[in-house]
């Protein structure tokens, strides 16, 4: 009898025990759903700032946005990049989200900040922010934005965003230098990846021909085709993620050196 008993305590034993490792068993699966969700695509980089403490860092910058910097929708909160990021001009426009974390006077909440200029030696880092005051101060702590410009430099976490301008046209801005024979054209405020990859122009009443532009410096595209050109103009812009937007007529007949025309279409597809 008493071995009868052993035996039963045995497998009540085992089946309890296979009972508990099953339900562990579903932890696992639990883990990786919180390790996926937190995993939200933060790289690290350093940050240093220039120009006056609460201004746009220079006047315009190596893009050529010119004094727009300082206006809505860049509102100051811009940066230069080191070479990877201003990439000889391709990363004109792009936008980030940066943040830090290590001195006391960081908040930690993300700002983002378009890149309009270049700062050629940042080459401390693989990746390099060198903000205008106000981005840099825009990290800290409410009130500790000057505490924080007095750090000097930073180790920062960065990520690439979508560019959002509500209610802010794509603009043109036409080069002072351009004539009947030569067409370049300042390209400002495009949504999404904010980075123009290539640029396509058609002349009037050519409904096939796209001529394709060359990257003169910063934003700015031109064409030399050697002839007149025929305008009203149609851009086509394609960003590095291979989406793109065609401006329709944008440019008008009787359009001038200096002058700004605004597309109607902002959104890449």
């Amino acid at each position: 009898m008493p071995h009868f008993i052993t035996y039963f305590l045995l497998i009540s034993t085992l089946a309890i025990s296979c009972s508990c490792f099953k339900h562990k068993h579903l932890k696992p699966k639990n883990f990786k759903v919180s390790k996926s969700q937190s995993d939200s695509g933060w790289s690290p980089a350093g940050a240093t700032w220039y120009g006056s403490p609460n201004g746009a860092g220079s006047d315009g910058g190596a893009c050529g946005y010119t004094n727009s910097v300082d206006q809505p929708p860049f509102s100051s909160l811009v940066s230069a990049g080191g070479p990877s990021l201003f990439n000889s001009g391709k990363g004109c426009g792009a936008c980030y989200e940066v943040k830090c974390t290590e001195k006391v006077a960081c908040s930690g909440n993300p700002v983002t900040v378009v890149i309009t200029d270049e700062c050629p030696g940042c080459v401390s880092e693989s990746t390099h922010f060198d903000m205008s005051g106000t981005a840099f101060g825009a990290m800290a702590v409410s009130g500790k934005a000057d505490q924080l410009r007095d750090a000097g430099v930073l180790n920062i976490q960065y990520r690439r965003v979508k560019c959002k301008y509500p209610g802010v046209s794509l603009t043109f801005h036409i080069d002072s230098g351009s004539n009947p024979n030569y067409f370049a054209t300042l390209i400002e405020y495009e949504g999404g990846e904010g980075v123009v990859s290539s640029v396509e122009l058609k002349q009037a009443l050519d409904s096939d021909s796209w001529i394709p532009m060359q990257e003169s410096w910063g934003a700015v595209w031109k064409l030399d085709d050697g002839s007149a050109l025929k305008p009203p103009f149609s851009l086509k812009l394609t960003d590095d993620s291979g989406k793109t937007l065609v401006a329709n007529n944008v440019i008008p007949a009787g359009w001038q050196p200096g002058k700004t025309y605004r597309s109607a279409v902002s959104s890449f597809v």
